[in-house]
């Protein structure tokens, strides 16, 4: 496809700007602009867009830098559910499609209305109250793509309840780690779910996992898929029978707007996974002017973001940012290759989608299988497309543009991060002409920059790391039970500045172009993994003496994760050991985190202090040759390198 102007960029279509909340460069710039000027008084009056209970805030926002500690919106109450659903019901969609749950199986697919899902929010709410669940109780949720998913995390917010949600392809072990780390006192998990047309055994994982001390006192399950499962007597129930039992209406309970929504667990640069905490008023106010700034919904559309709610891109893009604007939003069960490899394009067919948001890795994959796939079916009907997770390479981006949008659609290429609860940067696609490969713009409210380790400013095209400048509402708080993990991550390296961790730099004209991790944390399909997590489950086989984990780029994927092994002494390399070392891997942490190359090593670099020179291995894993390292005099054995490399797989 040739660009659509002399400079390579891609303007949107003057219907496409009709619909556009921003229509022009000039009416982004004053939007921004004034809201650099007061961000304050600017995020103050985003939130008058959500429905509150009372606004007698006793300040709009308060930052105590010393402890890194901030608020917005503190004394307003509000509840979150109640925005999501009872508003709109009460200002006429009741009977509006608020939510289209389509199966892995065609046929498996049902319409709920903003009314019907109220319905099943209070019944459910009404359950955990029945268990016992109070305001500021944790309850874990351990499901797969199905309604009883958004239906458990809208009545946790109905009644205060702080959910956690666990990826359903995290292992029994990764589990554990999270459930054990917020004290849930009930789970929520099914029989078992569908993935690719295999059955997988959840509840046994749940078994597993309370077999040890936690603090769950009662498993509720929803039948998913029929098996046959083992159900303790009086902690296990079901889901179909605890619904029938309690009265059918549930008030919102009036929340604080600082008091916790939820708890999401990401991976750092330790062995911990951290369990952010995202409160009530900021991240609603942020779910919900991100959604209409970036996606430009209108009343009919329907709009499809392709990620799993165990994630913050399914928890802000599929639930809270989609249902608190008023959308119809979309929850998918399947994948993007079964039973064929169209089955993305049958959905957006089939439901008439206008909106489509999905990975960098999905279209990857999509575009590898070839374009007769895609051209069997009428996609008509999309009028935008969006990426989110990682870069989109320009290649790849206008692939997307040319062959899913039929060369009409814009694309939103969108950054942001579990930690920042919703996007941060991402182009106007109604006011810009796009850049294949760019984020290009924050917006409003969020000033973003490239510094250097000296805290300098970079210059055009410079690469460095990216920092947001102030909090922002929907910015996590602390990590939970570990304020100064929180504020050694987020907050040291440059005080009254948000770290994202990303490298990034900005070109002549402002434009912001990401640039991937630069911690020890790999973007495997989008999902951010902590290698220490990795190494950890590694470092327990009884073999393994040392291991270091690095990303190594991915056709697909975008990052695969390469590993290097030290052997304690009496055990030798073998393919069969290889395979226990994968399995290790997957058992501990989840097959998302299964290693593409794992290489036998009899030592790693390493500085006198001890520290692996992981700067080394990342270049070792890539390809580069020995004079491509940079500085190894500080290695204690600078000739290990030689041996990594002629190793190399």
């Amino acid at each position: 496809m040739t660009p659509e102007n002399s400079k390579g960029h891609y303007p949107p279509s003057d219907d496409y700007r009709k619909r556009a909340f921003v229509k022009s460069v000039k009416d982004y710039d004053t939007l921004y602009n004034g809201s650099l000027k007061d961000p304050v008084a600017y995020w103050a009056k985003e939130a008058e867009q959500i429905d509150w209970f009372s606004k007698d805030w006793e300040e709009t926002f308060t930052w105590n830098k010393e402890e890194n500690r901030f608020t917005w919106f503190k004394g307003g109450k509000l509840n979150v559910s109640y925005n999501c659903l009872d508003r709109h019901v009460n200002n006429g969609l009741k009977n509006t499609a608020a939510m289209i749950f389509q199966g892995e199986n065609d046929s498996d697919a049902k319409v709920y209305t903003y009314g019907e899902l109220l319905y099943e929010v209070e019944r459910f709410a009404n359950v955990l109250k029945s268990k016992g669940v109070k305001k500021g109780d944790r309850v874990a949720v351990y499901l797969p793509m199905i309604p009883e998913l958004p239906i458990t995390l809208l009545a946790c917010a109905r009644i205060g309840a702080v959910h956690s949600v666990v990826f359903a392809g995290f292992s029994s072990e990764a589990v554990y780690n999270r459930v054990s780390d917020c004290t849930p006192k009930v789970l929520v998990t099914s029989d078992g779910s569908y993935r690719a047309g295999k059955k997988i055994d959840m509840k046994g994982k749940v078994n597993e996992i309370l077999e040890r001390d936690t603090s769950v006192e009662h498993v509720i399950v929803v039948r998913r898929t029929g098996a046959d499962v083992v159900m303790e007597e009086n902690r296990d129930t079901w889901w179909h029978d605890d619904v029938t039992k309690v009265p059918l209406r549930c008030e919102p309970e009036v929340m604080d707007a600082e008091d916790p929504l939820f708890l999401l667990y990401t991976s750092g640069t330790t062995g911990k996974p951290k369990g952010l905490v995202h409160t009530c008023g900021g991240y609603i106010t942020g779910a919900y002017s991100s959604y209409k700034y970036v996606f430009n919904y209108v009343p009919g559309d329907v709009y499809w973001c392709t990620a799993d709610v165990g994630w913050i891109t399914g928890h802000t893009y599929i639930l809270y940012g989609p249902l608190a604007f008023g959308a119809t939003t979309l929850l998918f069960e399947g994948v993007p290759n079964y039973p064929e490899n169209d089955r993305f394009w049958q959905v957006a067919e089939k439901w008439k989608v206008d909106i489509f948001y999905t990975a960098p890795t999905a279209i990857r994959m999509i575009r590898k299988t070839g374009d007769e796939w895609i051209k069997k079916h009428d996609l008509s009907s999309i009028k935008m497309l969006a990426s989110v997770g990682e870069p989109i390479d320009p290649d790849v981006w206008k692939w997307y543009h040319g062959t899913i949008g039929g060369g009409r659609c814009p694309i939103a290429d969108t950054w942001w991060q579990t930690e920042t609860g919703s996007i941060l940067i991402s182009p106007m696609t109604g006011a810009f002409d796009l850049k294949p490969g760019s984020a290009m713009k924050p917006l409003p409210g969020v000033e973003a920059a490239v510094y250097k380790e000296d805290r300098t400013r970079c210059a055009t095209g410079e690469s460095g790391n990216l920092y947001i400048e102030r909090p922002f509402p929907s910015l996590a708080r602390t990590v939970w039970n570990d304020h100064a993990k929180y504020v050694e991550t987020y907050w040291t390296l440059f005080p009254g500045h948000y770290l994202t961790g990303d490298g990034a730099k900005v070109d002549a004209d402002g434009d912001f172009w990401l640039l991937g991790r630069v911690d020890d944390v790999i973007s495997v399909a989008g999902h951010r993994i902590g290698a220490a997590e990795i190494e950890a489950a590694l470092i327990a086989h009884p073999a393994v003496a040392e291991a270091a984990v690095v990303p190594i780029p991915d056709e697909i994927k975008g990052e695969a994760i390469y590993t290097f092994v030290t052997l304690k002494d009496g055990f030798e390399e073998s393919d069969d050991l290889k395979k226990q070392l994968v399995n290790q891997v997957r058992n501990i942490v989840g097959p998302i985190a299964t290693p593409k190359t794992i290489q036998i090593a009899d030592g790693l670099p390493k500085t006198r202090s001890g520290k692996i020179m992981r700067r080394i291995l990342r270049k070792i894993a890539g390809g580069s040759k020995h004079e491509e390292l940079g500085d190894t005099t500080t290695l204690v054995d600078p000739g290990v390198i030689d041996l990594l490399i002629k190793g190399r797989i």
